[in-house]
């Protein structure tokens, strides 16, 4: 790909910007384009512009707002291979996995699109004679949505598709890192016929555009997916404003191994879940407890698996498993905390160091056994491919270890046992749990997650019902 200078979208139209980011691929730090480090003032007319058009975008029927995600969700198809391709590129995705990403966020402008037809509201039972209460549901008004780099595209529809259905305006920011597609999916959007200031993207760092959208008085709703730290200082700009919040912050998903489960599909599905985009998913498997009668077993299959994991440029070879980190500071954390977990007494299995390619920020599929609750490496998100297990003596022990985090996002099972299954369901402390499969969430189902998981939620009935506040109307007879 030659290197293309990108603008912002703001109320339909290309605004340029003086200073630029450069993007670079994380497989072989080759130059892809430059995006704006958008100045204050076009944030400002960004919001302005959202603002401006949100009353007449609201006044619209769902079922007419709907038919525009539909129109967006066509040209993302017609586009899904050259879409596919930046992904790969600016993000070190491998190619089977960037065109799910794409095709998926395709179907998941049109599922939201279905609610248009579904959005409800309650008649409530009043104590007095001849009155009515209704509970209506209305917009929130203008969202920005701040996106994540490791899903950057699925995350724009994530966010637009419910804002807009239900009467909201939008202003997206792209994180710096993988920017390049959702400035390509305005691109689209300009295609369609989407009122003016409806959708808008500023690119920027997350310290100036990021803050600023933050903490306008403009902006009624934030939702942001990334870490908890900058979760924190999210929350911190919009509290001046009390402006509502919606986070992801990030998981330490445990998976439990239990004698009885079948370990050839616990080891395919914990694999899987370790390795898709490098282990840069925060819903994936982050931590294994396995019981002891079987751990060894257990241990020897998933560490052939991992060590059979194919990795390299995904940009040049189709057929990997896993690309590279996101960047450098990504590649160094995830060698810190592997050589903090041996020098804790942890056992490195297979991996264990930086893997060179010549270039790009590549590291080897790596399994640490001997691990203890109170390293790091089972503390802390890794957001790499290493996976850390701990032996356990039976699902009590392995509940109780799994629960003792600070994040509550995704955690999953593996068991022949119903009773077992149902006794992690009820007293395993996380938003999702997954039993003997991979962790990857349904859009119908509501991805949301407990203590530093979060705040809020995505998907399904629930998610898109994040983009609205209830009015009650009394009406007396």
């Amino acid at each position: 790909m030659t290197d293309s200078v990108y603008q912002n979208y703001i109320d339909n139209a290309f605004v340029a910007s003086e200073a630029l980011i450069e993007v670079y691929n994380p497989a072989n730090g080759q130059l892809l384009g430059r995006v704006p480090e958008s100045p204050g003032e076009q944030v400002e007319r960004a919001i302005a512009a959202a603002r401006k058009a949100q009353q007449g975008w609201a006044a619209k029927t769902a079922i007419e707002r709907a038919g525009y995600l539909r129109q967006i969700a066509a040209k993302v198809r017609a586009n899904a291979d050259r879409l596919a391709r930046l992904i790969v590129q600016e993000g070190g995705k491998v190619p089977g996995l960037a065109q799910v990403e794409v095709n998926f966020t395709a179907d998941y402008l049109d599922y939201m699109a279905e609610w248009a037809r579904r959005l409800e509201g309650e008649v409530l039972t009043s104590d007095r004679a001849n009155e009515h209460i209704f509970l209506m549901r209305k917009p929130l008004g203008v969202v920005a949505g701040i996106l994540p780099w490791n899903f950057p595209f699925f995350l724009i529809a994530r966010k637009m598709a419910p804002a807009l259905l239900t009467g909201n305006t939008i202003v997206i920011k792209p994180s710096e890192e993988t920017p390049l597609n959702c400035f390509e999916f305005a691109r689209l959007v300009a295609e369609t016929e989407l009122p003016a200031g409806v959708f808008n993207v500023v690119g920027g760092k997350g310290a100036s555009v990021g803050h600023g959208l933050s903490s306008h008085a403009g902006v009624d709703l934030v939702s942001f997916t990334g870490s908890v730290a900058t979760g924190a200082r999210i929350m911190a700009a919009a509290a001046p404003n009390i402006t509502k919040l919606n986070l992801e912050l990030g998981g330490k998903a445990p998976a439990i191994v239990l004698a009885d489960a079948d370990l050839a599909l616990a080891v395919k599905a914990i694999v899987a879940s370790r390795v898709i985009n490098t282990g840069q998913v925060c819903n994936c498997a982050e931590r294994v407890y396995v019981e002891r009668k079987v751990a060894d077993a257990f241990i020897d299959k998933v560490a052939q698996a991992m060590a059979a994991t194919r990795y390299g440029d995904p940009s040049l070879q189709a057929d990997l498993d896993m690309g590279p980190l996101i960047n450098q500071a990504g590649l160094d954390k995830v060698a810190q905390m592997v050589r903090t977990a041996t020098g804790q007494g942890a056992q490195l299995v297979t991996g264990g160091k930086v893997a060179d390619l010549g270039a790009g920020f590549h590291y080897q599929p790596t399994v640490l056994a001997g691990c203890k609750a109170d390293m790091e490496i089972m503390r802390k998100e890794i957001f790499g491919p290493v996976l850390p297990i701990q032996v356990v003596d039976g699902l009590d022990e392995a509940i109780a270890l799994a629960n003792d985090s600070e994040y509550g996002l995704t955690s999953s099972i593996y068991t022949r046992d119903l009773n077992a299954a149902l006794k992690a369901c009820r007293e395993i402390d996380f938003g999702e749990t997954y039993i003997n499969r991979e962790n990857f969430e349904a859009m119908q189902g509501f991805h949301a997650g407990a203590r530093k998981s979060g705040i809020g939620g995505a998907d399904g009935k629930h998610g898109l019902y994040e983009y609205t506040r209830t009015q009650v109307v009394y009406i007396q007879g």
